[in-house]
C-alpha cells in the first residue's frame, strides 16, 4: 500500500500517529534495525531530540521539506535531515521541534497545523528522536540559517510513501559493513537516520 491522496494520509496520520506531546518511552525504530549484531547504547546514554517532518501542499500532493547539513556540523555533517535538534532544558520535545524548525529555515510555529507524533527513533550516534507531522503554509518560503544548513529542498511525499523506493543498502563504517535504508530522489541521497524515520513513518500509516 502507497500514498494515494493527501486526505487520505491526513485520515491516516490523525488515527495511527501518537497525539502530540505523547510520554516519550524507548525509541521503537533505530539504526540497529537493519544491524543486529551492533551493540545499541544503553538509554541512559540517549541524548533526546526532535524534528519537523514539514509538509507543503503542491496540489495533488504534499512535498517534504529537506534540508542538507554543511560538511561543518559536529554530527551527521553532509546528511540530509529534517528541520530539527536536540532538546533544551525546559522545552517540551515538540517545542524544541519547532524551536528548531525556525531556526535553521525560519517555520513560524503558529503556521504549523500538526498531525500528530511519530515513533522516536534512536541513531547510532545516540541521538533519541522525536519526529512531529505538520503542515505549513502553501505558501511558505524557506530561510535556511547560513550556518545551519547548506541547503533547502522539498521531495515528493507520494515518492517517501512507496515502499517501492524503500531501498536496502550497504556501506563499510568502522572496518564492518552497516546497512540502512536509502531513498535516492531527483539527484539527492535521502537516508540514515532520515530514511530511517521516513520508512517509520510509511510502516506506521501504511503497515499491515
Amino acid at each position: 500500500m502507497a500514498f494515494t491522496t493527501k486526505t487520505d494520509f491526513e485520515a491516516r496520520a490523525r488515527i495511527r500517529l501518537a497525539a502530540i506531546d505523547a510520554v516519550f518511552d524507548a525509541p521503537l525504530r533505530t539504526d540497529y534495525d537493519l544491524n543486529p549484531g551492533w551493540t545499541a547504547p544503553e538509554p541512559v546514554s540517549y541524548r533526546p531530540a526532535a524534528v519537523l517532518v514539514g509538509l507543503i501542499d503542491r496540489g495533488d500532493d504534499y512535498s517534504v521539506l529537506l534540508t542538507l547539513r554543511p560538511e561543518t556540523m559536529a554530527a551527521h555533517a553532509g546528511q540530509i535531515a529534517f528541520p530539527g535538534g536536540r532538546v533544551e532544558p525546559g522545552e517540551s520535545l515538540l517545542q524544541a521541534a519547532l524551536r528548531e524548525a525556525q531556526e535553521e529555515v525560519g517555520v513560524d510555529p503558529a503556521g504549523v497545523r500538526l498531525l500528530g507524533q511519530g515513533d522516536a527513533y534512536l541513531t547510532g550516534t545516540g541521538f533519541a528522536i522525536a519526529p512531529f507531522v505538520g503542515i505549513l503554509p502553501p505558501d511558505f518560503v524557506a530561510v535556511p540559517h547560513a550556518r545551519e544548513v547548506a541547503d533547502v529542498f522539498e521531495t515528493p511525499l507520494s515518492f517517501l510513501m512507496d515502499a517501492a523506493n524503500h531501498h536496502r543498502h550497504e556501506r563499510e563504517f568502522k572496518g564492518a559493513l552497516r546497512a540502512y535504508y536509502a531513498m535516492p530522489h531527483n539527484g539527492r541521497y535521502i537516508w540514515g537516520a532520515t530514511a530511517g524515520m521516513i520508512k517509520a513513518l510509511y510502516d506506521r500509516l501504511y503497515g499491515a
